[in-house]
């Protein structure tokens, strides 16, 4: 990548994998999604147990703080925490995946679906209710446990 290019570049890893997904999906079409699914549910979930082996439980609040020492509070609200419900806020896509589709943010948010599910020994579930991706203003998604 010696040439120079008007493409502004990424300023984390995440970024870097956003640019990637979105190359693909656009050069596949939404036949590539449940590849992308498959293979950042490993990522999060390869993540998941990482992080539960240094965890004292894996109660949801536990992981729910964990993940958070991860991401930028100036984009990302948590609206509330506790070992039933983590529900966050955030203005803008870590993976810059703003106005692309649906679909392809469930596929992506698989790396935290998966995530979850694993560091709270297969107990929570994700709902994405809005999705920048989907040109809402936020993101807005709830991790839940189940009984």
């Amino acid at each position: 990548m010696s040439e120079k290019t008007t493409d502004p570049l990424p300023k984390n890893a995440t970024e870097a994998q956003g640019l990637l997904i979105k190359a693909f999906h656009e050069k596949c079409g939404d036949e590539i999604l449940p590849a992308i699914d498959n293979i950042l549910g490993r990522q999060g979930r390869a993540l998941g147990l990482k992080v539960r082996g240094k965890l004292s439980d894996c109660h949801l609040s536990t992981v729910a703080a964990a993940f958070t020492k991860n991401f930028d509070p100036t984009t990302i609200n948590v609206v509330s925490t506790s070992d039933e419900k983590f529900h966050i806020q955030g203005t803008t896509c870590p993976f810059g995946l703003e106005n692309t589709s649906r679909q392809l943010c469930e596929a992506v948010m698989a790396i935290d679906r998966e995530y979850f599910f694993a560091a709270t020994d297969g107990k929570t579930t994700l709902e994405i209710i809005k999705t920048r991706a989907a040109g809402d203003p936020i993101c807005d998604t709830l991790y839940t446990t189940k009984d």
